[in-house]
C-alpha cells in the first residue's frame, strides 16, 4: 500500500482518488476550492442546483457510464432528443441535420453537398493520423471550400481563439465534431444526456465512495509546493505535498492541476520540463447565466455568426435539463484573459449576453430575467495547435513517484467528464502496475 496524494478534486482528481483507494492506497486528495467538482462543480441558481460551466453527455461517453455503473447511479444517466440552431443574417435557422443544411439559404448546392460530405465523414472515421500536423482552417477548406469556412467556421473560431483561431489543430476539431455526431438517435435526430441533479450527482457519489473506503477529502486547502527528495546519483523522489494547512507525506502524488501552474509548484523539475509546461497555453472562459421566464429558442445549441456579436453560440440548457417552469440559458465568451473584456464588470458582461440573446429572441425584454451569474475561468480552455501531441509531456515525470495531467493530456479528445475519469482512473491504477498512462485515445 502507497501513501498517495492526488491534488484537485475536478472529475479527474476524483477519478483518481477514487481508483487509488479502490486499490487500497492510503489516499488524501486536496482541492484549493471550497467545494468539489473543478469546471463541472454546481452552485445554487436562485434555487436551483446547476453548473458553473455546462456539461452535457454523449452516447459515446463510455467511462461516465461505466464508473456511474460501478458507483450505482447508472439509474441518474437521462437521455433527449436535441436540436441545434443557426443565427446568420439576423435570423434563426435550424441547424444540425441534412434538412437543415439543405434547407439554410444563401449558400450554393455544391457548398452545401460539400459541408454534408464534410460532416459525414468527420462522423464516420475512427482515425485521422494525416490531418494531426494540419491547422483546423487548412482543412476544413480543403474539404468543404473557403466560403463554408467563411460562413459557418471563421466567426465561431474567431470568437473563442482570438489571435489563435487560424491555428487550431485539425484533429482536435474533428474529434469534437465526431463526439456530438455520434450522439444520435439517426441522422435526422440529435440525442443528448444529462446526470438527473446534474454533474453533482457524480461528483457527490465519488466523494462519498472515497470517504467510506478511508479516503480523505481536503477541500479550501491551497498546494504551495509538492516536495521532493534529491537524491544523489539517483532519480529524486517526491515525498509530498505542502499546503496552507500542513504537509502531506506521500509515495506518489497525481497533480490534475491546470499545466500553466506547474512550475511554480514544484522547483525541482528540470528546466526543459518546465518549458514544455510553460508552453501550452490556455484561453480563459466566462460564463453568463440566465434563468428566464420564457424559452429564447427551441435549440439546445445555437451557433451565432454575426459579424457584431462576440459570442459563439449559446446553449439553452432546460431544452435538455428541465428546470421547471424557467429556461436556463448559458451565453460563454471565450477570450485570451489578458483581455480587458475578461476583467469587465459583471453587468457589462451581463447586458451584452442578454442584447444577444435579444437579437436572436426580439420578443425578450429585461422583465423576462429572474436571475443572473457569471462564472468566470482562468484555465478554461488549452489552445491545441496543430502538432499539439508531441507538445504534451509524459504523464510520468522524471521524478519518481509524480505524475503530472491536465484537460490537455487527453487531446485530440476535448475537455469532459469521460475523459477525465478514464485518465485519472488510469494515473491511479500506474502506481500499482508500473506502467506508463497512454493518455491520448487509440483513435489518432
Amino acid at each position: 500500500m502507497s501513501r498517495v496524494v492526488v491534488i484537485g478534486a475536478g472529475a479527474m482528481g476524483l477519478a483518481a482518488a477514487y481508483r487509488a483507494v479502490k486499490l487500497g492506497h492510503q489516499v488524501d486528495l486536496i482541492e484549493a476550492s471550497p467545494e468539489p467538482g473543478g469546471m463541472a462543480g454546481h452552485f445554487d441558481f436562485d434555487g436551483i442546483s446547476i453548473e458553473r460551466f455546462y456539461h452535457f453527455v454523449c452516447h459515446n461517453d463510455l467511462p461516465t457510464f461505466a464508473l456511474m455503473k460501478e458507483l450505482g447511479i447508472a439509474d441518474k444517466m437521462i437521455w433527449r432528443p436535441t436540436t441545434m440552431g443557426f443565427f446568420s443574417g439576423n435570423t434563426l435557422h435550424p441547424w444540425g441535420d441534412p434538412i437543415s443544411l439543405f434547407r439554410l439559404p444563401g449558400v450554393s448546392l455544391i457548398d452545401k453537398l460539400r459541408y454534408g460530405l464534410f460532416a459525414f465523414v468527420c462522423t464516420r472515421r475512427n482515425h485521422w493520423p494525416a490531418i494531426e500536423n494540419e491547422s483546423a482552417k487548412s482543412w476544413i477548406i480543403r474539404w468543404s471550400g473557403a466560403a463554408n469556412f467563411d460562413r459557418f467556421w471563421k466567426p465561431l473560431f474567431a470568437h473563442k481563439f482570438y489571435e489563435y483561431a487560424d491555428n487550431i489543430s485539425a484533429a482536435w476539431i474533428w474529434t469534437r465534431i465526431r463526439r456530438v455526431g455520434r450522439s444520435r438517435k439517426s441522422i435526422f435526430q440529435e440525442e443528448l444526456g444529462y446526470i438527473d441533479g446534474g454533474s453533482i450527482t457524480l461528483i457527490n457519489s465519488l466523494v462519498a465512495a472515497i470517504q467510506s473506503l478511508g479516503g480523505r477529502v481536503h477541500l479550501g486547502n491551497h498546494v504551495q509546493q509538492i516536495t521532493v527528495e534529491q537524491v544523489t546519483g539517483q532519480q529524486n523522489r517526491v515525498t509530498g505535498v505542502q499546503t496552507a494547512k500542513g504537509h502531506f507525506p506521500a509515495d506518489a502524488v497525481i497533480c490534475t492541476a491546470p499545466t500553466p501552474l506547474v512550475s511554480a509548484m514544484i522547483p525541482e523539475l528540470p528546466s526543459e520540463w518546465k518549458d514544455r509546461y510553460n508552453a501550452i497555453h490556455n484561453i480563459g472562459v466566462i460564463c453568463v447565466i440566465f434563468k428566464l421566464t420564457r424559452s429564447v429558442t427551441p435549440h439546445f445549441w445555437v451557433n451565432v455568426s454575426e459579424p457584431d456579436i462576440d459570442i459563439p453560440g449559446i446553449i439553452e440548457f432546460s431544452n435538455l435539463r428541465k428546470a421547471g417552469d424557467h429556461s436556463i440559458v448559458y451565453v460563454p465568451f471565450y477570450m485570451p484573459v489578458s483581455n480587458p473584456k475578461f476583467s469587465a464588470p459583471e453587468e457589462d458582461l451581463v447586458a451584452e449576453a442578454f442584447a444577444c440573446l435579444q437579437r436572436i429572441n426580439p420578443k425578450l425584454t429585461t422583465q423576462d430575467i429572474v436571475a443572473t451569474k457569471v462564472a468566470r475561468l482562468r484555465h478554461g480552455q488549452p489552445i491545441c495547435e496543430p502538432g499539439f501531441l508531441s507538445k504534451i509531456p509524459p504523464v510520468r515525470t522524471p521524478i519518481a513517484g509524480l505524475q503530472i495531467a491536465d484537460t490537455c493530456f487527453y487531446y485530440p479528445e476535448d475537455r469532459g467528464i469521460a475523459e477525465s475519469v478514464r485518465v485519472g482512473a488510469a494515473m491511479a491504477e500506474s502506481i500499482t502496475s508500473g506502467k506508463p498512462v497512454h493518455t491520448a485515445p487509440a483513435v489518432v
